[in-house]
């Protein structure tokens, strides 16, 4: 399923942990290639997409139609540091982002907000992966 992706962003995907049931949070999804990605390998899981853009929220509208029609993906314009929760909605079992300045180190103060409502909108044992290892890293959450 990941065919539509770019080798690199294949390359995330693979290494993501990811489990059939997972809930997925996607911070700065873009068109929704890799949310689309993850969400045919989590089966009865969802994935909720974020992005402070309105552009590439309504890009990743269209892409990813068939998935929220499913209701296998949820999508939220929302930058990462005024992430909440909405009343009742479960937490998250993992959050990955690709190419976002808050969490990559370009913009620290924005990246400690960020971590803090990643933190709150994870289970207890949800991990943050970000672009920048091999290909993966994984950034720590709780001190």
């Amino acid at each position: 399923m990941t065919s539509d992706l770019s080798p690199r962003l294949a390359a995330i995907v693979d290494a993501l942990p990811l489990e059939p049931g997972m809930r997925v949070l996607e911070i700065g999804c873009g068109p929704g290639a890799a949310a689309r990605a993850v969400a045919a390998r989590i089966g009865g899981g969802h994935v909720l997409a974020i992005d402070r853009s309105a552009k590439a929220i309504s890009q990743a509208r269209a892409a990813c139609a068939a998935e929220i029609a499913d209701g296998r993906l949820s999508l939220r314009q929302v930058a990462a540091e005024e992430l909440e929760l909405l009343p009742g909605e479960a937490r998250y079992d993992l959050a990955f982002a690709v190419r976002v300045g808050a969490l990559d180190g370009r913009h620290p103060r924005a990246g400690e907000l960020a971590r803090r409502r990643i933190a709150a909108a994870l289970t207890p044992t949800g991990r943050l992966f970000i672009d920048g290892g091999d290909p993966l890293r994984e950034l720590p959450l709780r001190a």
